[in-house]
């Protein structure tokens, strides 16, 4: 497997394209006008106290109030505001938190006007982007994400990550993690850091400790709402997350930004700096990589995939529904189950890459192709666990119903991304797909035909002029692309009387 970062930057935002195998798989942007990130620590001001809703408004200098609930507090809150007050003055030194004296945890069940008033300042960290009407959920239970591990101030626990399923590996990760462990913080260790050493470890937790202490630097004489401390820009929380040895490439158009990248892979992971290169072709870089096109093929509403599948996605106001449908596949399989489990895993496969592409997160419902054998849908809701394994993001995924139903759902952190795959009619007005979305489309009624008995004919495509020259243009054209997979070359004729999204496919002997 190889992994590529491909960034594109220009005046007011950076684009992440994450390729798997030359395959877009993630595809992140962060905006120079995002004053509000997932990890974000605010000194904030509390507003009104909602006892029904055992939850407080927080105004962190967003158009609207982060919401902070009573189980957000976390245990130590009163620990976290005492500390609050005492650097709040300047003259409280000691950020470390080795001689502070804790208080009592709150109860489980406790109401929130017992821990905060209106007006009081408060530390809080985003854990939910604003998304939609809503303002961020918020949580005042902080927590410093490093490499390796991730340090939880006013805590004393120390935990290994789920993913790491070795309980020898557990038990000598959390040995190492006591023996360097801070007196007054927690904890938690993150997959990347099996197999790692204790130097390594602790060179992460001092970085995690000297940016906790640059944050209490900053709250003496601080007005409120303020940013006290950024999570790191996306390029090196991506980087951050899932830089591992099977990660070959990380190329960037932008200089300063490369060597912003260099340096902080030299702070993670030396050994690693030399797979940071510039881009400086005529080519758009998403152009060069294939991206552009990737992008515009998989954000329709429908996504084709291999052996003439295709995927529905439609997005309502509750949750996504995700609709499996098996093209042509039906004329080429031995028996309907045959059919099924194979357009299935095609589609499982799909479904991880386009969660993760969109960031879709809430509940999704997946319609599969139903099965009747009870091995076939074990094996299906495995094959997605897999593929679903190297998801960031938390999720769940429940076994397959006597439907064919899926549920799965997976935290939504951040609005989700939807790009736009219309574009203006040339012929009226309004809008119409864009040329890869069409393409798309006649690549599946293509699959349909190559499987009837029209082989021994000649097929002829009429498309309106653009979509021809779309069809036809480059030495890589969409043309050669399918004599390469049906060996059958397909005759490309351009119609000046047809619509933007009209074609035809006619046959001769």
């Amino acid at each position: 497997m190889k992994l590529e970062l491909i960034i594109r930057s220009n005046s007011s935002d950076i684009d992440f394209a994450l390729l798997r195998d030359g395959r877009l798989i993630e595809l992140n942007n962060e905006s120079n006008d995002n004053k509000i990130s997932v990890g974000d620590i605010f000194l904030a001001k509390a507003g009104k106290v909602l006892k029904g809703l055992n939850a407080s408004f927080v105004d962190v200098g967003y158009s609207k109030d982060g919401f902070l609930h009573y189980h957000d507090l976390g245990a130590q809150v009163n620990s976290l505001n005492s500390f609050l007050k005492k650097i709040s003055t300047g003259n409280y030194k000691d950020f470390t938190l080795s001689k502070f004296q804790f208080e009592k945890d709150i109860d489980k069940g406790g109401s929130i006007d017992k821990v905060l008033k209106p007006k009081q300042n408060i530390l809080v960290q985003i854990v939910k982007e604003p998304i939609s009407t809503k303002g961020p959920r918020i949580s005042s239970e902080l927590s410093i994400a490093g490499r390796y591990l991730v340090l939880v101030p006013f805590s004393n626990r120390v935990s290994v990550s789920q993913k790491i399923e070795d309980p020898k590996e557990k038990e000598r990760l959390k040995k190492l993690a006591k023996s360097i462990k801070p007196k007054g913080f927690g904890l938690i260790l993150r997959t990347v850091a099996q197999g790692k050493k204790v130097a390594e470890l602790d060179k992460d937790l001092q970085n995690s400790l000297q940016r906790w202490v640059d944050m209490c630097k900053r709250i003496p004489n601080t007005n409120t709402p303020t940013k006290v401390l950024s999570e790191l820009n996306r390029a090196s929380s991506i980087l951050r997350d899932v830089l591992n040895d099977s990660f070959t490439s990380i190329v960037v158009d932008d200089p300063e930004l490369a060597t912003e990248i260099r340096d902080y892979i030299q702070e993670i992971d030396p050994k690693k700096v030399g797979i940071v290169n510039d881009y400086d072709g005529n080519t758009p870089i998403f152009e060069k990589y294939g991206i552009e096109r990737q992008i515009k093929a998989a954000f329709g509403e429908t996504v084709s995939m291999s052996k003439g599948a295709y995927l529905v996605i439609e997005h309502t106001e509750a949750l996504h529904v995700i609709d499996v449908n098996s093209g042509n596949r039906s004329n080429k399989a031995n028996s309907q189950q045959d059919t099924a489990l194979e357009v299935n895993l095609i589609a499982a496969t799909e479904i991880a890459r386009q969660l993760r592409l969109r960031d879709m997160g809430g509940i999704i419902v997946v319609d599969f192709i139903d099965m009747n054998s009870n091995e076939n849908r074990q094996q299906l809701y495995e094959h997605l666990k897999n593929e679903m394994a190297t998801d960031r993001t938390k999720h769940k995924i429940l076994p397959p119903s006597k439907f064919g139903l899926v549920q799965i759902t997976r935290q939504r952190v951040r609005p989700e991304t939807n790009i736009k795959t219309r574009e203006p009619n040339p012929n009226k007005n309004g809008e119409v797909e864009a040329p890869i979305v069409l393409v798309s489309k006649i690549d599946v009624e293509l699959r349909k035909i190559l499987s009837t008995n029209k082989r021994n004919e000649k097929i002829f495509l009429h498309v309106h002029p653009f979509v021809a020259a779309f069809l036809k243009r480059r030495l890589n054209s969409q043309q050669r692309a399918w004599f390469a997979e049906h060996k059958k070359w397909i005759r490309i004729i351009p119609r000046d009387a047809y619509m933007y999204l009209q074609y035809k496919f006619s046959f001769k002997k």
